[in-house]
């Protein structure tokens, strides 16, 4: 039962490498006779080596950056949603020191599709530059919510709310780990479209200038575009 267990171990730790590698690696263990903890040692000293390999490439480094950097402003970005559409639909009037101003339907608009594409361009731009470092990436995304999860009280927004950008986040995060790019002229239309709400946002006094930074992922998709 013991060496049963320590095989299934084995097994387990070799769905970290990829299908041929994973193949491979498990073929030259049973050829070699080795027992189950040190074929397990075996799979897991290759799979560290590879990760250390990885990491030595500035791409995961700079996928955190981007994804902790997204995931802490469009948090905000998401609350001051949440309050507009209260106070807009629902009346609801919220202290002074809440993110929301006096924007009207048409600004809640640009937020609302600003949300949604700074969101999704950053998820494409932590899938296409580093793969092998998505789950990294999720932990750095997960850090600032469940940091300021508990600052919002019950009763003041819904919960879920708060993190509405992990959607389109994740959509983008899917569609960059199958592809490194988009189109050149997908990727223009949704740079200029983010940049002219931006103005109009920040010219109305309803942008905060640390949003500023999430224009850097639209853009990025443009130049790898270009390059291509």
């Amino acid at each position: 039962m013991i060496n049963n267990a320590g095989w299934t171990l084995v097994e387990i730790a070799s769905r970290l490498l990829g299908s041929e590698e994973r193949e491979a690696v498990l073929g030259d263990i049973f050829e070699s006779n080795e027992r189950a903890w040190q074929g397990l040692y075996s799979v897991l000293s290759l799979v560290v080596r590879k990760q250390a390999l990885v990491w030595m490439s500035p791409k995961p480094w700079s996928a955190g950056l981007v994804v902790y950097g997204s995931s802490y402003l469009l948090m905000y970005v998401t609350i001051s949603v949440c309050c507009t559409y209260q106070r807009l639909f629902l009346h609801r009037t919220f202290a002074w020191h809440m993110p929301t101003g006096n924007e009207g339907f048409f600004l809640l608009s640009c937020h609302v599709f600003l949300m949604l594409a700074w969101s999704w361009s950053a998820g494409f731009v932590v899938g296409s530059i580093s793969r092998q470092t998505v789950w990294a990436s999720g932990v750095l995304c997960a850090v600032p919510i469940l940091f300021l999860w508990p600052a919002f009280q019950p009763g003041l927004l819904p919960r879920l709310a708060v993190i509405l950008f992990l959607v389109p986040g994740i959509l983008g995060l899917r569609h960059g780990l199958r592809a490194s790019k988009v189109r050149l002229s997908v990727s223009v239309l949704l740079a200029v479209a983010v940049t002219v709400s931006m103005v109009v946002a920040w010219t109305n006094g309803a942008l905060w200038s640390l949003n500023w930074l999430l224009i850097m992922s639209p853009w990025y998709l443009v130049s790898v575009a270009r390059k291509a």
